[in-house]
């Protein structure tokens, strides 16, 4: 946080680890002349300065690739957003959020250099590098196997096939790609997997057992199998008429979730033991990717579970209507921190709440959930404002949640849910503003009861603000999370009035049909889960 002279109000602890700076050493300094460099270090003249400017101005403002002075001297690379702070409406200053941007550049770099050197190497590097892009681009096993398939066949092997550890000591062959692509007849089936020691010498039972990589010339057709699933994986050698197979662990040692058996046909072509090395190095690649789609399969399950156990269908209380919809993130877990809530408090007031925790992972699902339970709980039987609600709230955060940061707005509806009047009081924690819709065309964002985010530090904003106004009948409230307003490239404005354009042309469609297509006519880009939550009074 800064004044509105630029001098540092507050600092967060990871504004502190970031900058390398004492958070008493900073505050009370100019934030320009104490951070704020050229890329050789030098100092910029204040004029130049974006944030002073967007101080003087006391609008909002970002920058990409800013450079700022850390304490112990060295530069790194930030980028930053400014948003004016105010309290009763007076201007105190900026809250400023940013980040490290060195570390994110300096590991594309690196990964860039790494390409540029395979691209040096082999075909087989050449090979490894590509398949360690591809695979990285998806998180389901299915998908990634087939990806995998078609960069192997055929430019390693005439064919390949994946056998995955399900269940307890099973085996499955999930995927077979040959010369035509995906052969579905030679996949499927559950065989037990052999304890090592019991004399199966077959190369898939040794690999899944954890023994090394095998190289195997053709086979001896006179040789019986030790297993059933020695005599599967016989059985499909001889099938494609294998002439040279190599078989490795799908991942490291200690670690296997299955083995990668790759086949050459030709007798004049076989696999040699530079072959092995890069297979296996595949092998060890492929396993992580599993492995990492594996926990990420059950870290989605569990934060969809949370997420439909709280975003619940809204109540329908009297006349009133409510409809609510989430839409995750388009890549990423496909869970977040967006979240809506919408309940009767005892005395019959409606609440209203909807939020944004920072991140798209199962962290950012329990941080909303913990917010979640500890806003119902606040909201329940306070008589207060909204603002001294959500003040207990952020009182409360850093002690019995693991949420860093969030932006929610806490709005109650006072009236009879059938005949009204109704009034609404809401506040704001740093989040987009609720839009009124009315029936006689007009929309408004109801920009009043605006205080900082959660999370800030204690003493920082003061008291939260809070905000009033009627609701005349057959009005449309809208809240929102900013997923649905923020598409790269594009400014906040320009958000704000595209939503209130295409909500505008929505007002009169029914309540569902609205959240349907509100989200649908947003123009796509967006990067953030999308939580949208509406409430539509009854008409005279």
């Amino acid at each position: 946080m800064v004044d509105p002279a630029g001098r540092i109000l507050a600092v967060n602890p990871a504004a502190v680890r970031l900058l390398g700076r004492a958070a008493p050493a900073m505050r009370g300094e100019d934030a320009h002349d104490l951070l704020h460099r050229d890329a050789h270090g030098g100092r910029i003249p204040r004029e130049q300065c974006p944030l002073l400017r967007a101080v003087a101005e006391r609008s909002e403002a970002r920058e990409e690739g800013d450079i700022c002075l850390r304490g112990d001297g060295r530069l790194i690379a930030i980028s930053w957003s400014a948003t004016p702070v105010t309290d009763d409406g007076a201007f105190i200053g900026m809250a400023v959020l940013f980040t490290d941007t060195a570390g994110e550049r300096s590991a594309r770099r690196e990964r860039a250099a790494y390409t540029r050197a395979l691209e040096d190497l082999t075909e087989r590097l050449t090979l490894v590098a590509e398949i360690t892009d591809v695979l990285s681009q998806t998180l389901e096993t299915d998908e990634a196997l087939v990806r995998l398939g078609r960069l192997l066949v055929p430019r390693l092997a005439d064919w390949a096939a994946v056998d995955l550890l399900v269940g307890s000591g099973q085996v499955h062959r999930v995927a077979v790609t040959g010369p035509a692509g995906r052969v579905a007849g030679l996949e499927g089936g559950h065989q037990r997997l052999t304890e090592a020691g019991e004399g199966d010498h077959s190369p898939l039972v040794q690999v899944l057992n954890g023994a090394d990589p095998v190289l195997q010339q053709e086979a001896d057709p006179a040789a019986l199998p030790a297993s059933p699933l020695a005599a599967v994986h016989d059985d499909f050698l001889r099938t494609v008429g294998s002439t040279s197979a190599v078989t490795v662990p799908l991942g490291p040692r200690g670690q296997i979730t299955g083995a990668l058996t790759v086949v050459r046909t030709d007798p004049e072509h076989p696999f040699d033991t530079n072959d092995l090395d890069v297979v296996s190095d595949i092998g060890r690649r492929v396993g992580l990717v599993i492995d990492n789609a594996r926990r990420f399969g059950r870290q989605r399950a569990v934060a969809e579970a949370m997420q439909r156990n709280l975003l619940a269908p809204p109540p329908q209380p009297g006349s009133l209507r409510l409809a609510a919809r989430y839409r995750p993130a388009p890549a990423g877990s496909q869970v977040g921190g967006d979240w809506y809530d919408a309940f009767q408090r005892k005395d019959g007031t409606l609440a209203l709440v909807i939020g944004d925790v920072v991140g798209h992972d199962l962290t950012a699902a329990a941080g909303m959930a913990q917010l979640h339970g500890i806003l119902r709980s606040l909201a329940w039987d306070h008589t207060g404002p909204p603002g001294a609600v959500v003040d207990r709230l952020d009182d409360a955060m850093p002690a019995i949640t693991t949420v860093p940061m969030a932006t929610l707005v806490l709005a109650l509806l006072e009236g009879d849910p059938h005949t009204g009047p109704w009034t609404l009081r809401w506040t704001s924690a740093g989040h987009p503003p609720p839009l009124l819709l009315t029936r006689d065309g007009q929309a408004q964002y109801l920009e009043a009861g605006q205080g900082v985010v959660l999370g800030v530090p204690p003493g920082t904003g003061g008291s939260r603000p809070s905000a009033a106004r009627p609701l005349p009948p057959g009005s449309t409230l809208l809240l929102y999370t900013d997923g649905l307003i923020e598409i790269p490239g594009s400014d906040l404005d320009t958000g704000l009035a595209r939503l209130r354009r295409h909500a505008l042309a929505l007002a009169h469609e029914p309540l569902d049909t609205l959240c349907d297509q509100l989200p649908a006519r947003m123009p796509p880009g967006s990067t953030d889960d999308v939580a949208l939550l509406a409430l539509r009074l009854p008409s005279p």
